[in-house]
């Protein structure tokens, strides 16, 4: 869709401060979160700053250098990161195993199932997230492999966490085609049924969708679509249609009518699949027979958008020097590791021709990701823009005026983080040249999920969530536009209550 790659980010500061080695007093003066970004950014280990800062720095500078190493996906990293998988501090145990798992060359497979027995839920996020990098990536031995599938199947079984659990029930979908798919879907079978956690159930169904529709029996499936929760019967009705049995046909048609209208979007696009004709690739017009919930005002219609700034309209790449990144990252529990961390969060107003979507985003996890939407944003770059691929049960996509061209004629870097794609998630597009995701390739497009897409957490940057609005997500068509995007008072996350 874009051009060759433009990397233009952060030349000022690289000139500035002779990058990558961030050599000299200019780098030691410079805030520490400024140091990190400018290296991950620059895929650059400056000649062992970002080592020197994980080594040295406080817990929460140590943590965000070791997300920065896992970032460059510099080999080098490696040995620096198995340093302290045994840390003191889980927040460090748990992202330097995580970038472990951004490096996916294998070194880290024996600190990552050891990391899976860690008391602190945080560092099990990071361990199991990990595995499955290194699963999906085709890094682990034949010898290990065994080892790992029967680790993966223990934790969706038995960890305490219903995180854990849940990402590891997602994790199985890379045990499908190998010799350990027979008791991976046994498991997610068994978490299904008996599982006490909704997530845990909901992973598990959206896994025998992504990997075992064909290998479990259709009793199973036929449960699914009774169950009493929307997104189970969603991954039901998937599941269903990539069965490719026609005799489960007469299970799907009365599912056109679920009163949730994400259920019944993705089983229009079921049946088709078992009827054999291609899928909806773009709704154009949504057809007479979907139910759409009705879109309520929402508390936050009264709030006054920020004034936008009296610059240039046409948007500049994102300069690191200028982020004034924070440090907040410090998850020491599992849900702090998939989630937001203390602090102000920006939040904007997305004004379309069906209503007002409202979005949280996620500095801490995605600071030039994050810079660089809202300064797009600002310049009035996003206003009347048509939402340009909106595919039934899967995303709604926006933020490029042509769909294939240029976009600003920059491209930022990934900013890979543990963050889950479940429904209306708000994360960064990037180009296919061959049929692939290529990393680094983000400039201005954007999608939001309407239903859970794990899958895609492996490649796309995360950068926020819809936290009100998500009535309008099911009335938009490809005839509808974006109005414009303003920028809304922040909202402050509170730290957890002491542990």
């Amino acid at each position: 869709m874009r051009s060759s790659g433009i990397r233009t980010i952060a030349l000022a500061a690289a000139a500035a401060l002779a990058l990558p080695g961030l050599p000299g007093a200019a780098a030691t003066t410079m805030p520490p979160a400024l140091q990190i970004l400018i290296l991950e950014q620059k895929r650059s280990l400056g000649h062992g700053r970002l080592a020197h800062l994980l080594d040295t720095g406080g817990t929460l500078v140590a943590v965000r250098a070791a997300l920065a190493l896992g970032r460059t996906k510099q080999p080098a990293a490696a040995p620096v990161l198995l340093n302290h998988v045994a840390d003191s501090r889980p927040a460090v145990r748990a992202l330097s195993l995580f970038a472990l798992g951004l490096l996916a060359d294998g070194r880290g497979i024996p600190a990552m199932l050891r990391g899976l027995h860690d008391r602190n839920g945080a560092v099990r996020v990071g361990a199991i997230d990990a595995l499955d990098r290194e699963v999906m990536a085709a890094q682990v031995p034949a010898a290990l492999l065994p080892r790992v599938a029967r680790a993966e199947m223990r934790a969706a079984l038995h960890d305490a966490s219903p995180i854990v659990r849940s990402i590891a029930a997602i994790d199985l979908v890379g045990l499908a085609k190998g010799p350990a798919a027979s008791p991976a879907s046994a498991v997610l079978l068994k978490l299904f049924k008996r599982d006490p956690s909704l997530e845990v159930r909901r992973a598990a169904m959206w896994a025998i969708f992504r990997g075992y529709a064909a290998k479990v029996p259709r009793k199973a499936l036929l449960q699914g679509l009774a169950d009493s929760d929307s997104v189970i019967r969603i991954e039901a009705v998937r599941a269903i249609g990539g069965s490719k049995d026609p005799a489960l046909l007469p299970a799907l048609k009365p599912m056109l009518q679920d009163r949730s209208w994400r259920v019944a979007e993705q089983a229009g696009e079921a049946i088709l699949s078992l009827e054999g004709r291609p899928a909806t690739q773009h709704w154009k017009k949504i057809p007479a027979w979907l139910h759409l919930p009705p879109v309520h005002p929402s508390p936050l219609d009264r709030l006054p958008a920020l004034p936008r700034p009296a610059q240039p309209p046409i948007p500049a790449p994102p300069n690191p020097s200028a982020v004034s990144p924070t440090l907040s990252l410090d998850p020491r529990t599992a849900a702090e590791m998939i989630g937001p961390a203390p602090g102000p969060h920006p939040r904007v107003r997305i004004v379309t021709t069906q209503g007002n979507i409202y979005l949280e985003l996620f500095p801490e996890w995605a600071p030039l990701t994050v810079e660089n939407f809202l300064n797009v944003a600002a310049r009035g770059y996003y206003d009347n823009q048509p939402w340009f691929r909106i595919v039934p049960d899967f995303v709604v996509q926006t933020g490029d005026p042509s769909a294939n061209a240029p976009g600003l004629g920059y491209t930022i870097g990934a900013e890979e983080n543990p963050m889950l794609q479940g429904s209306d998630i708000l994360s960064m597009g990037l180009d296919y040249p061959k049929g692939k995701p290529a990393r680094d390739s983000a400039s201005t497009e954007y999608y939001i999920t309407l239903s859970p897409q794990y899958h895609l957490d492996r490649d796309f940057t995360v950068f926020g969530k819809v936290i009100a609005g998500a009535a309008v997500l099911a009335h938009l068509s490809e005839a509808d536009r974006v109005i414009r995007i303003d920028r809304i008072a922040d909202l402050e996350v509170k730290a957890p209550a002491p542990r």
